[in-house]
């Protein structure tokens, strides 16, 4: 899988960016084999779940049953502006604001399949339907329920709402991304998740006015850096909080993108999502760092629910920890 946003407002896809979703495994079905393959590569662990073994993440972030009683992020809505989310996922069950949800695919957007086109329609809920997979990753590492089955997300009692503007392809276009943040600050969102980025700069200049008046509305905007060391954005936005992907060792990945402006660094290697079936698959990237920050802005929200934007940021700047090659 790949996350590449093609920023055009008209015309052919202009591919600026990518953001790479590294498949590590293939898909397990047999979930005994997964457990034992999950213990004999990150250890033993425990957790409510089945996969909570294979959540080496949210071991490394004290994500554990203590501090969920303390926080579960309860009562706050949080955006994913991606390629949609899997409506039928046991792991989303009761999570998803489907009302709230909306595909920004339109019929002339390049590589769109026939059923994700909605043409700014919100009530074509069909549309919504993560075709790829990515978006489905992102939610369920900010928000997978505690159910016993797949794995537990950072805030597993936030709501997501779906904010689709990715096709089956993993391309992103400028009118489906402005439009999707659009709709995420008229609705008022608490958090959103964007694991995606652009290099050009007159396609940028859009996004960055809605970030800012999303932001301005109190929304908490979280953004995966570039896989690359290259000047891209929304990242790099004053409005977003930027986040690179970090071992858990002492060193950050080959994709983490350290320079400045990055903000924080969380886990994105070797994650491990349940799928629809009983399937799981292991992947890797900046893409499913952010989700990390998203999830935990969640968490500090359900129990800080006044915090502004700025307020959120300072916590987690007072709260995090100083790991060996971050800035």
């Amino acid at each position: 899988m790949k996350r590449r946003l093609a920023l055009a407002l008209t015309g052919a896809a202009i591919v600026t960016a990518v953001l790479p979703a590294i498949p590590a495994a293939a898909a397990v079905r047999d979930p005994v084999a997964t457990d034992r393959a999950c213990q004999a590569f990150f250890g033993v662990g425990s957790g409510p779940d089945r996969l909570s073994s294979c959540q080496w993440d949210m071991r490394a972030i004290d994500a554990g049953a203590a501090s969920r009683a303390k926080a579960t992020g309860k009562g706050v809505r949080v955006g994913v502006i991606d390629g949609g989310v899997d409506l039928t996922h046991p792991d989303l069950a009761g999570a998803i604001d489907v009302a709230a949800s909306c595909s920004f695919i339109y019929a002339s957007t390049p590589t769109a399949d026939p059923r994700e086109v909605s043409n700014g329609d919100c009530s074509n809920k069909a549309a919504v339907q993560d075709l790829e997979g990515h978006g489905t990753h992102v939610a369920t590492t900010i928000a997978a329920r505690r159910n016993g089955s797949g794995i537990v997300g950072v805030a597993p009692e936030a709501t997501i709402v779906a904010l689709k503007a990715c096709t089956i392809e993993g391309f992103c276009f400028a009118d489906s991304v402005a439009a999707a943040l659009r709709r995420a600050g008229d609705l008022r969102l608490d958090v959103v998740n964007l694991s995606l980025s652009t290099t050009k700069r007159r396609f940028a200049e859009l996004l960055h006015e809605l970030a800012d008046s999303a932001y301005f509305q109190g929304t908490v905007l979280v953004a995966s850096a570039h896989n690359m060391p290259v000047e891209s954005y929304p990242w790099r936005f004053s409005s977003v909080i930027s986040v690179g992907s970090h071992e858990g060792t002492d060193s950050l990945v080959w994709y983490a993108n350290p320079s400045p402006p990055v903000e924080f660094f969380a886990r994105g290697v070797d994650l491990d999502v349940a799928w629809s079936g009983g399937g799981t698959l292991r992947c890797t990237g900046n893409s499913f760092a952010a989700p990390h920050i998203a999830g935990l802005s969640a968490l500090i929200l359900s129990k800080h629910p006044g915090l502004t934007p700025f307020q959120l940021k300072s916590v987690l700047y007072l709260t995090a920890t100083n790991t060996g090659g971050a800035p």
